[in-house]
C-alpha cells in the first residue's frame, strides 16, 4: 500500500469490497482506543500548580501493525481522581476538550521531570504511535502524511478527544506530529528542529514574529499574548572548592594506621567531587506581550531580576566511592579459584623436613605427659617460623605482606602478645577487646540478623585487616600471606596451651558464622586441655572444690545459658573442661527426644551401697537419696561436647540415615544419649544406693510429679512418682540408667576428644582458600559497612537514607541468614550500601559549596541545611527569594566567581568574544555565562482561520540550547465556521 505498482498491461479487475492494508491499520487503531475507553467526551479539572511533578504519570502499551511494519502505541497519563458525573452536563456544548484547555493552563510550565511532549504542550494525556523496533523509523513525506491521515480518520471515528501523536524521523530526534479533535474544532501538533539558528529566533521579538504569522489572524488588534520564559544557566567548574577527600595514603603506616585509614574501620567518601554541575533555572512565568524588550540588540532579561529562581544539581555518575571500592574489591575475592599453596608457593606450611606432615607425630608430641613450657609472648615469636618458611621457597622479600605491616596487624588481631608474661595475658584473655557499643545496643547485635560476628570479636577484626589488605597492600596475595599467618598462630596457640583473645567463652555460638563458630570451637579445645594439662601437673589435684551449684544444676531447662550452673576453676582435673558460660543443648540432653520405661530403677539400691562413693562435686543442698535416705550429692559430670552447626548437621543426618528399624531406632538412642549415660554413670559413683528417681529429680525435676496425700494415720505426706513418658515400657532413661556402672568422670571415655576436634578445626582453617575465606567474612564486612554508614549518617541527618538503611539492613537479614547466598543478591547489597555512601558523599559536597558550617546566624543555617537536603531529594528546588534570598545570593557569588578564574584571554579571543552577538547584548549580566538553554513559552487565544470563528488556544514553545533548536506549536482551528 505504501509504494506505487509499477503498471503492467495485464487487465485487473481491483475488487474494492475487500480492506486495504490502510483501512485495516485504521481499524486497529480504533480498537485500541477503544479497548482503553478513550472515547467520548475528556472531562477533568482545571490542572493545579506542579501536579505534573507530584501526581504519578503511568502508561499502558499495545502493539499494531502496518503490513508488516510494527508500531507500538502508547497513552501518557496523569492519574488523577475520577472527577463526578455532573460536573460533565455543566460543561455544556461549548466547553473545550481538556487538552485544548490544557494548552493555556500556565501552572505547569517547565515541569522539571516528564515527557517531553508534557513539557512542549503542557498535556495531561496523550496517545503516541511510534515505530516499535528502536532503529525504525519513519522517514519520507508520504509515510509521515499517510501516518498523519490516518489518526485523523480514526480521532473523526471515534469522537476521541485525547491527542494523538506518530513519532517521525530518527528516535533521537523526538519529532512528533499529531491532532486532537473536538466538536467542530481541531488542533495540529507540528513542529521544527534544526541543528543550527537561524538569529532571527535567539530572541524574543523574533518568535514573536513566527507566531503571529504561523497564526495569521485575521483581527487586526491581535489579542496579547502571554508569556513564560526561562534561562537555564550551569556551573560546571566550582574552582574555589577543590575536593576535600584524597584517597589515603599507602605509603604512611603510623602507630596502627595505615594511609590515614586505623585498622578495624572502613574508609568512607568520595575521591572525588559527587556533585559535577549546578543548573540555575531564572524564570519569567507570565509576562504580557510589550513589557520586556528582548531584541538582536538589547535585553532586559536580567537573571538577578527574575521573580523565580530554581535550581537542579547533576550528579556524577557513579564517584569513585572508598567504602564501595572496598566492598566490590572485597566481593571479587569470592571469585577466586586459587588455593593459598598456589598463590604463596607450594606448600607453605611444610616446615622443616617431613615430620611435622606426619600426624601421629604431632598426636604423641601433644599427649605426651611432660609440662609446657611457657615461652614469653611477643609478636616475634608470633611471625614464628612463617617467615623462614616463606623465604625458603621464593626469593628473600618476596612475601607479599612487608613485617611492618604484618607485625601492626598481628598486634591488632592479638592484643594479648603485647604483654610479654603469659600470666598478665592469662587475665585478659577472656575478656574482648576493642571500645565497641555495648552489646545490649542494637547495632552491636547486628551480627545475629547478619549470620556476622560481634564487632568487637577477632572474626570481625580479621575481616576487616583482610579487607584492608586486599585492597592495599597486595591483593589476594596479601590474604593469602595473612590467613597463612593467622592459621600458624591458632596451632602455636594449640599446641602451648594459650587462649585466643576477641571470641566469647562458652560453645560455638551458633547466630555467627562458621568461620567465627570453628574458632570458638579450637578455643573450648584449647581450654579443655589447659585444664587437663594443669591437672597432670598436680598443681591442683588436691584441691577441694568450693562453689555451690543452685537447685537447677542440670536443671530441666536446657535451653541455653543456666546461670546456676558455676563450675569453678578450681574444681578438680577430672572435670575434662572449666567452660563457664552456656553448655550446648545436645541433642542428649532428652527434654524433647525420649521417653518409656517402667519403674524398675530399684534394684540398682541394692547392688551398690557398699560402694565408696566418687567424683562428688558437693551436696545438693535439699534433696535426699529416696531409699538409704543420705543427702545427694551432685556429681562432676563432663561437659557435653560443643558443636558446630556443621557438626549438628552431620550429626542430624547420620541420626536420620539410621531409619526406622528397630536396630536403627537403638543406634540412634545410643548416639543420643552418650551425654546421659556418661551424667547417670557420674551420679551414680557420687551416690551410692541412689535409684533412677533420685537422677530424674536432680536431673529432670519436671519428670518426677509430687502431690500431697493422706496416709493411713491421717497425716499429710508427699508422695512421688516419675512421670508419664517415663514410664513408657523400655523408655531410654530406663535402659540407660541399667547400663550405667557407677563410674566417675575422670574414669569415662571422653564425650568430647579435644585434641582430635582441634586438629579437625586446625585442619579446616588450613584448606580454606581465599575465596572461601571471603565468603565466610563478607557478612562481617557487610555488617562492618552497614555500620559504619550508620555513624556517618548520624552527622548528616538525611531522612531519605535513614529509610535506604533500614532497608539495606532488612534486606540483608534475609539474603546472609541461609548458606551460600547467591552473588546477585549480594551484588544488590553492595550496589545499596554504595548508593548511600554516594549520596552522604554529595550531601557533605553541597553542604561544603554552600558553606552550611561557616553561617553565622542560625536561622539562615537552619533554611540552608533544609535547601542542601531537599537538593539531594528532589529533581529541582525552588530559591525562596529568588535571587536576592541567602541561598540566591551564595550561588550568585559562585557563578561571579566561575566567570572570574580564566586568565586574561589572548587579543584576538577577545575580540571574537566581545563580536559575539549574546555577549553584546547581556553587556550588562557577564557575571553570569551566557544561558545554556532558553526556553520560551507564547500563549494567545484567537479566532482561525476567519474573524468569525471561535476563539480557540494557540500555543508555541521553543527551547534553544547550544546544540539544537526546537519549535513546538499546537495551533487550533474552527472546522465548522471557516
Amino acid at each position: 500500500a505504501l509504494s506505487p505498482q509499477p503498471e503492467s498491461e495485464v487487465f485487473e479487475i481491483t475488487d474494492f469490497t475487500t480492506a486495504s492494508e490502510w483501512e485495516r491499520f485504521i481499524s486497529k487503531i480504533e480498537e485500541v482506543l477503544n479497548d482503553w475507553k478513550l472515547i467520548g467526551i475528556s472531562s477533568g479539572k482545571p490542572l493545579e500548580k506542579g501536579v505534573f511533578t507530584t501526581g504519578t504519570w503511568e502508561e499502558k502499551s499495545d502493539e499494531i501493525s502496518f503490513a508488516d511494519f510494527k508500531f507500538s502505541v502508547t497513552h501518557h497519563y496523569l492519574v488523577q481522581e475520577p472527577s463526578d458525573k455532573e460536573g460533565k452536563e455543566e460543561l455544556g456544548e461549548d466547553a473545550l476538550p481538556l487538552p485544548m484547555q490544557d494548552l493555556l493552563c500556565m501552572n505547569n510550565d517547565f515541569p522539571p521531570r516528564a515527557h517531553c511532549l508534557v513539557r512542549w504542550y503542557g498535556l495531561r494525556e496523550f496517545v503516541v504511535i511510534a515505530p516499535a523496533a528502536n532503529n525504525d523509523a519513519v522517514i519520507s513525506e508520504s509515510k509521515c502524511n499517510l501516518l498523519l491521515s490516518s489518526i485523523s480518520i480514526a480521532l473523526g471515528n471515534t469522537g476521541c478527544q485525547v491527542p494523538l501523536f506518530v513519532q517521525i524521523h530518527h528516535k533521537w530526534r523526538r519529532m512528533y506530529v499529531g491532532e486532537c479533535q473536538g466538536p467542530g474544532i481541531r488542533t495540529d501538533f507540528e513542529m521544527v528542529h534544526l541543528r543550527k539558528v537561524p538569529s532571527q529566533y535567539t530572541h524574543l521579538s523574533g518568535l514573536l514574529d513566527i507566531f503571529k504569522t504561523k497564526i495569521g489572524c485575521p483581527l487586526t488588534p491581535l489579542p496579547p499574548v502571554s508569556m513564560a520564559i526561562r534561562l537555564t544557566f550551569v556551573l560546571q567548574d566550582w574552582q574555589q572548592y577543590f575536593w576535600p577527600q584524597q584517597p589515603p595514603d599507602i605509603d604512611a603506616l603510623v602507630g596502627g594506621e595505615v594511609g590515614g585509614l586505623e585498622f578495624g574501620k572502613l574508609p568512607f567518601g568520595a575521591c572525588e567531587d559527587p556533585i559535577s554541575e549546578l543548573h540555575l533555572a531564572t524564570t519569567w512565568p507570565h509576562l504580557a506581550e510589550g513589557i520586556i524588550v528582548d531584541n538582536d540588540v538589547y535585553s532586559d532579561l536580567d537573571p538577578l531580576q527574575a521573580p523565580q529562581w530554581s535550581v537542579r544539581v547533576r550528579k556524577a555518575d557513579n564517584p569513585q566511592c572508598l567504602l564501595g571500592d572496598f566492598l566490590t574489591e572485597f566481593f571479587k575475592l569470592c571469585r577466586r579459584k586459587e588455593s593459598t599453596d598456589e598463590i604463596l608457593g607450594r606448600s607453605a606450611f611444610d616446615e622443616e623436613g617431613k615430620e611435622v606432615a606426619d600426624i601421629c607425630y604431632a598426636l604423641s608430641k601433644l599427649t605426651e605427659p611432660a609440662p609446657v613450657p611457657i615461652p614469653k609472648l611477643s609478636v616475634t615469636n608470633m611471625v614464628h617460623s612463617a617467615k623462614k618458611k616463606i623465604r625458603k621457597h621464593r626469593g628473600v622479600d618476596e612475601s607479599p605482606l612487608n613485617n611492618d605491616v604484618l607485625n601492626t596487624i598481628l598486634l591488632f588481631l592479638f592484643p594479648d602478645a603485647a604483654d610479654k608474661l603469659a600470666d598478665v595475658f592469662e587475665n585478659r584473655a577472656s575478656t574482648s577487646a576493642g571500645n565497641n557499643p555495648p552489646p545490649e545496643n542494637e547495632d552491636y547485635n547486628l551480627f545475629s540478623q547478619f549470620k556476622s560476628a560481634p564487632s568487637d570479636s577477632l572474626t570481625y577484626k580479621l575481616a576487616l585487616c583482610l579487607c584492608m589488605i586486599n585492597f592495599y597492600h597486595g591483593g589476594v596475595k596479601g590474604v593469602a600471606h595473612l590467613w597463612q599467618e593467622f592459621v600458624l598462630e591458632m596451632r602455636y596457640r594449640w599446641e602451648n596451651n594459650y587462649l585466643i583473645p576477641g571470641l566469647a567463652n562458652g560453645s560455638p555460638d551458633l547466630r555467627c558464622c562458621l568461620l567465627h563458630q570453628k574458632l570458638q570451637m579450637l578455643n573450648c579445645c584449647i581450654e579443655r586441655k589447659k585444664a587437663r594439662d594443669e591437672g597432670k601437673r598436680g598443681s591442683m589435684s588436691d584441691r577441694s572444690p568450693g562453689g555451690a551449684s543452685g537447685d537447677g544444676a542440670k536443671g530441666g531447662d536446657h535451653s541455653g545459658e543456666n546461670p546456676d550452673k558455676e563450675k569453678e576453676f578450681g574444681k578438680s582435673w577430672e572435670s575434662w573442661s572449666d567452660s563457664e558460660e552456656e553448655f550446648f543443648e545436645c541433642l542428649s540432653d532428652t527434654e524433647d527426644l525420649k521417653g518409656n520405661g517402667q519403674e524398675n530403677g530399684k534394684k540398682g539400691a541394692k547392688e551398690s551401697v557398699n560402694l565408696k562413693p566418687e567424683g562428688r562435686l558437693h551436696p545438693h543442698g535439699k534433696l535426699m537419696l529416696l531409699h538409704p535416705g543420705e543427702p545427694l550429692y551432685v556429681p562432676i559430670t563432663q561437659e557435653p561436647a560443643p558443636m558446630t552447626e556443621d557438626l549438628l548437621e552431620e550429626q542430624s543426618e547420620v541420626l536420620a540415615k539410621l531409619g526406622t528399624s528397630a536396630e536403627g531406632a537403638h543406634l540412634r538412642a545410643r548416639m543420643q544419649s552418650a551425654c546421659l549415660l556418661s551424667d547417670m554413670e557420674s551420679f551414680k559413683a557420687a551416690n551410692p544406693g541412689c535409684c533412677l528417681e533420685d537422677f530424674v529429680r536432680w536431673y529432670s525435676p519436671r519428670d518426677y510429679i509430687e502431690e500431697e496425700v493422706i496416709d493411713e494415720k491421717g497425716n499429710k505426706v508427699i508422695r512421688g512418682e516419675l512421670s508419664a513418658r517415663m514410664k513408657i515400657p523400655s523408655n531410654m532413661w530406663v535402659e540407660a540408667w541399667e547400663t550405667a556402672k557407677p563410674v566417675p568422670a575422670r574414669r569415662q571415655k571422653r564425650l568430647f576428644d579435644d585434641t582430635r576436634e582441634a586438629e579437625k578445626v586446625l585442619h579446616y582453617l588450613a584448606v580454606q582458600k581465599p575465596a572461601d575465606l571471603a565468603r565466610h567474612l563478607l557478612p562481617c564486612i557487610i555488617h562492618a559497612a552497614v555500620l559504619k554508614v550508620k555513624e556517618e549518617e548520624a552527622v548528616e541527618d538525611i531522612s531519605s537514607v535513614k529509610k535506604i538503611i533500614k532497608q539495606i539492613i532488612s534486606h540483608s537479614s534475609k539474603v546472609l541468614r541461609f548458606p551460600s547466598p547467591e552473588d546477585k543478591k549480594l551484588e544488590e547489597i553492595i550496589a545499596q550500601i554504595m548508593s548511600v555512601e554516594a549520596i552522604i558523599a554529595r550531601a557533605r559536597s553541597l553542604k561544603a559549596k554552600f558553606g552550611v558550617e561557616k553561617c553565622e546566624n542560625e536561622e539562615e543555617k537552619e533554611d540552608l541545611q533544609r535547601f542542601v537536603n531537599s537538593l539531594l531529594e528532589q529533581p529541582e528546588v525552588s530559591v525562596v527569594g529568588a535571587g536576592r534570598g541567602p541561598a540566591g545570593s551564595i550561588i550568585h557569588k559562585l557563578f561571579v566567581n566561575a566567570q572570574r578564574v580564566p586568565a586574561v584571554p589572548p587579543l584576538e579571543e577577545e575580540l571574537r568574544r566581545s563580536g559575539s552577538q549574546e555577549e553584546r547584548r547581556q553587556g550588562v549580566q557577564s557575571e553570569f555565562p551566557p544561558p545554556t538553554g532558553r526556553e520560551v513559552i507564547l500563549r494567545t487565544s484567537v479566532p482561525r482561520p476567519a474573524p468569525y470563528s471561535k476563539a480557540l488556544p494557540q500555543r508555541m514553545y521553543s527551547v534553544l540550547t547550544r546544540e539544537d533548536f526546537r519549535l513546538a506549536g499546537a495551533f487550533s482551528a474552527d472546522t465548522t465556521f471557516f
